[in-house]
């Protein structure tokens, strides 16, 4: 086409023709007969200088005959120009000068083959490579990749090129069947495949197939008997196209006018000769006069046209750079057409050519760059053609599949795995093979969302999650709220201790005159106010804590508490004093020290120093911990800080608590018990308490609150509630006399009453009148209520007196 179309204007391209027969040496004897001059091969001290009638080299097809005729064409710096070797080694520019190919290096085929299995999770693979240039270089370059894909080989096999390759072929078949590998990479000739797919057919053994470009796009493979049975196969080819005319030419093949092609000779004898039949004659044969002068579509069908396609890009490479070097225009080249081939390969080198509406460039290596059409073999009938089903473009290193385009054979993505997959919430326990491990569930506070994770993620701040998690979950935030039935509980107790509180002092107010209040009125209403601090206290530990509640709660016990505690301590004091001292001059300096006021004053006050110091160099903060009995929970409590200051303030009452305990007892009597019991009651809670606070960190605010509601109760039962007994038993007598004897007048009442109506009217119409009147129990409830009325007024406005009580407060 190109000396038909005048792309070289006034010159003619020809071409000489050898077959190696895919032996090195035979290779190289071809070289050096082309290279020739006079039958001989000259050898020069500067082959720059050396000019061949033959000025650049297509070829050659397999790597192991492309290295040592690449090699003695660079030392003649002639250009070789490649359509299929792809050895990775032959990029080397020190050793290949002028070696060219038209399709990429096997560097990053390895890569292309490593990225679709890895695209299809086939981690677990075998390897079958062959013992030549091609087969090592392959599979060198591929085990980096492999292992970049984390792909795991659970056998590699080498066929060697010559020798028993029989015997290692039904070896490696013996491999494939016994493996667990579902998934095996052939790095191998079409020869090699074909007795390997022999071995498998002959058992039935069915396998995905990874082929390289050596056998992807082999018409003989896929026209093989029972082909079906050995399963599905994918590989990798160069990028083809179609050659515009090329089709038309293999159905009208003849030699050009004055030429011979004994190939073409030598076709046509085998296909139309009807005397030397064999698999490949055409059924029309005997019905050919003359086999040179017939044609059919017989190489449509049995081989692939597209793979000239390199062979065309490469002649039109040297053609491109052989204009650029002539100089050549549309009418004329001017250059001169006996040009040195090192001329040649310098072009080459710089050259960039477009080619049907593609553009083309050798890289600093001498490589193509352009990709990989990823192919699939499909089933036809009993025999299978290749498609193209995606791509692998070197620059975005990344494979493009068809997905709709690839037909599994049980239309589902075979599995090829050492281990199962690892479903979301594991992670994998890698053994010693990476591709092998145990799937194990993510820790507390780790997930997985997805299949096969390397290892589990950490849930973002403000989440958590339960071991095995396949999310994470934000955090429940768990305080005392208003509405749960601790709360109201807590609420209720607080509620009745203020009422009692307020009750308690009222019923002083109104009995302040007589002498059992009289004397200790303002010591027992500090108490009661110390005692409703504390239960204000309480209440602060309900509803969600921040850092002025937490101080707030701490404080109002502690001093609420010591206020009480201070007023008990005072009186203990001053009983003690008055039993300890029969001498009145002894009793009266003892009574130096009997100063209640002074005593609170100061005993509060170190109270609140202690407090300050404490919130001011250890302070109490709001902290959030994770539950231990709810899940996904987190509690926020308020901390005591290190312990100290909170452990100073209760050993502080605890101290005053005994000393007011030591104090009464020593002069125990009936006024003293109160005391007694009040403070016993305070330490025994806390001493249980305490063990309880110290081990159980959620449970500390329930243990603070219930040791202060416990210390509260004692103080009022042991304290006032006597009080209130006595004040009210002697009301209740005086009361339950007149409202007891009024009841019983009432009815002697109501009975006469009924009698005098009965005698006084003996007129029935009368009679009916009068016994309006006669409501026994509304006329009892109206004059007992008057008595009762009579007995709330006397109460509160001129109170009976007690003469003989407990001065206790």
């Amino acid at each position: 086409m190109i000396n038909d179309s005048g792309f070289l204007p006034g010159i003619q391209l020809g071409y000489l023709m050898c077959d190696p027969c895919a032996y090195a040496t035979k290779a190289v004897q071809c070289v050096a007969d082309m290279l020739a001059v006079n039958g001989s091969l000259r050898v020069f001290s500067d082959f720059s200088k050396f000019i061949p009638p033959v000025k650049a080299f297509l070829g050659e097809r397999y790597t192991e005959t492309s290295i040592p005729a690449a090699k003695l064409l660079s030392l003649y710096k002639i250009p070789q120009v490649s359509c299929s070797s792809s050895a990775a080694a032959l990029s080397d520019k020190l050793r290949y000068t002028s070696f060219f190919r038209v399709i990429p290096s096997n560097i990053h085929q390895a890569q292309a083959l490593a990225k679709l299995m890895r695209h299809f999770n086939w981690d677990w693979i075998g390897v079958v490579s062959l013992d030549d240039d091609y087969g090592k270089d392959l599979y060198e370059n591929f085990v980096p990749h492999a292992e970049k894909e984390r792909l795991c080989f659970e056998f590699h096999e080498v066929i060697p090129n010559y020798n028993n390759v029989e015997q290692h072929i039904k070896e490696v078949a013996d491999i494939i069947r016994t493996s667990t590998a579902k998934v095996v990479v052939l790095f191998l000739r079409i020869q090699q495949v074909q007795m390997l797919f022999e071995e498998m057919i002959k058992t039935n053994t069915y396998r995905t197939w990874i082929a390289s470009n050596a056998w992807s796009m082999s018409r003989l493979l896929m026209k093989m008997k029972g082909i079906n049975k050995v399963g599905d196969i994918l590989g990798t080819t160069f990028i083809t196209g179609k050659i515009p005319g090329f089709e038309d030419y293999l159905q009208n093949l003849r030699p050009g006018p004055g030429a011979r092609n004994d190939f073409i000779m030598e076709y046509k004898q085998m296909r139309f000769n009807c005397s030397q039949q064999s698999q490949y004659t055409s059924p029309l044969a005997c019905n050919v006069t003359d086999p040179q002068e017939a044609n059919d579509d017989y190489l449509l069908h049995a081989v692939d046209v597209t793979e000239a396609y390199s062979q065309r890009v490469a002649v039109y490479a040297v053609a491109h750079a052989i204009k650029k070097l002539l100089q050549c225009n549309d009418t004329a080249c001017s250059g001169d057409t006996n040009f040195k081939p090192c001329e040649l390969v310098d072009i080459l080198r710089k050259l960039n050519f477009t080619l049907d509406n593609q553009t083309y460039s050798f890289n600093e290596n001498g490589d193509f760059e352009n990709g990989y059409d990823v192919m699939m073999w499909k089933k036809i009938e009993d025999e299978k053609i290749s498609e193209v089903v995606g791509k692998f473009l070197i620059k975005k290193r990344k494979v493009d599949l068809y997905e709709h385009k690839i037909p599994w054979t049980n239309t589902t993505v075979p599995l090829s795995r050492c281990s199962d997959p690892c479903p979301p919430g594991t992670e994998k326990n890698i053994s010693r093979i990476s591709c092998c491990y145990n799937c194990t569930n993510c820790s507390e506070g780790y997930y997985s969302n997805e299949w096969d994770q390397t290892a589990c993620k950490q849930c973002p701040e403000g989440s958590w999650s339960l071991p095995g998690s396949k999310e994470c979950q934000k955090w429940k935030i768990w305080f005392f709220d208003w509405s749960a039935a601790y709360s109201i509980v807590v609420m209720i107790g607080t509620v009745v201790g203020a009422l009692l509180l307020v009750f308690s002092v009222i019923l002083y107010i109104l009995h302040r005159e007589k002498p059992i209040i009289k004397d200790i009125l303002v010591i027992s209403c500090l108490m009661k106010f110390g005692l409703m601090v504390s239960f204000g206290g309480v209440i602060l530990f309900l509803g969600s804590p921040n850092i002025h509640l937490c101080r707030a709660q701490q404080t109002m016990y502690g001093l609420g508490f010591t206020l009480c505690v201070s007023c008990i301590l005072v009186k203990a004091l001053h009983i003690f004093l008055e039993l300890k001292s029969s001498n009145p001059t002894k009793q009266r300096k003892l009574r130096k020290f009997d100063k209640p006021f002074i005593i609170i004053g100061i005993l509060t006050a170190i109270q609140a120093l202690i407090c300050i110091f404490w919130m001011i160099f250890d302070p109490v903060n709001v902290e959030e911990q994770q539950s231990k009995t709810q899940l996904l929970t987190l509690n926020r409590l308020c901390s005591q800080g290190s312990m100290y200051g909170f452990g100073t303030m209760h050993v502080y009452i605890a101290l005053l608590a005994v000393l007011c305990f030591g104090l009464a007892f020593k002069g125990r009597d009936d006024e003293t018990d109160p005391i007694v019991f009040s403070m016993l009651i305070h330490l025994f809670a806390w001493l249980c308490f305490i063990p309880v606070f110290i081990t159980q960190y959620e449970s500390r605010p329930i243990v603070q609150i219930s040791g202060i509601m416990v210390s509260n109760y004692g103080v009022i039962f042991c304290h006032f509630a006597p009080k209130w007994f006595k004040i009210l038993s002697e009301r209740a007598q005086q009361t339950m006399y007149g409202l007891g004897f009024t009841l019983c007048v009432s009815c002697i009442l109501v009975k006469a009453l009924h009698i005098f109506l009965e005698l006084k009217s003996s007129n029935p119409a009368k009679q009916h009148k009068l016994r309006k009147f006669d409501k026994p129990f509304i006329i009892i409830g109206i004059l007992t209520a008057i008595q009762a009325l009579i007995c709330i007024f006397w109460m509160i406005f001129d109170p009976v007196n007690l003469e003989k009580l407990s001065h206790l407060p």
